[in-house]
């Protein structure tokens, strides 16, 4: 942590004694950025871009704070909130993804993530949920999703429970697997 950065403040206003925080993202323009901004608000910021990099940097000293993408090169984040969670159960992780879906929020939730955000996040909203008070109920959205958006949702949580099967999932939806495919390939509606 640099000396003119002070100390990052929990939702009650109280100085986190330690502020140690894991950016793990393989896009690294913006894991530089996030790190920069993290540092200006008083953490002690550790970066890794894959991963690997990841683990070892968790098992050398397990962080109070992780900001850890859904996708990475070599794995899937989730993993890593799972280690982190075991080797540091206070830890407080935020899970970023730009391929947001219901399923995987709800996973990564139960793997230990206090938040699960849509990329691309800034920095202020990022801060707001590492320091979030843990007993406050998020307030509810300003654009809730449509109809056409809540379906597809649904059908990427099937998807995703059936491990990517599309002939499986078509089965459980009772949807044919041309139809499904074709829906799986289109971008999330707004």
């Amino acid at each position: 942590m640099t000396d003119a950065a002070p100390r990052p403040r929990d939702h009650l206003g109280r100085p986190i004694e330690d502020a140690s925080l894991l950016i793990v993202d393989d896009d690294a323009p913006f894991r530089l950025r996030l790190a920069r901004a993290m540092e200006a608000r008083g953490f002690a910021v550790r970066t890794a871009e894959s991963i690997e990099e990841a683990i070892a940097a968790v098992r050398a000293s397990p962080p109070a704070f992780g900001v850890v993408d859904l996708r990475l090169a070599d794995g899937s984040g989730l993993d890593l909130i799972a280690l982190i969670s075991e080797v540091r159960p206070t830890a407080r992780i935020v899970m970023l993804t730009g391929y947001g879906n219901i399923a995987t929020a709800v996973a990564a939730v139960k793997k230990g993530a206090i938040d699960y955000l849509a990329k691309p996040a800034d920095a202020d909203e990022v801060y707001a949920a590492l320091i979030a008070d843990p007993q406050a109920k998020p307030a509810p959205p300003d654009n809730p999703m449509s109809a056409d958006r809540v379906r597809w949702e649904h059908i990427q949580r099937v998807y995703e429970l059936c491990n990517h099967n599309v002939s499986e999932t078509a089965r459980r939806l009772n949807m044919h697997r041309r139809t499904l495919q074709r829906i799986l390939a289109k971008r999330s509606p707004h």
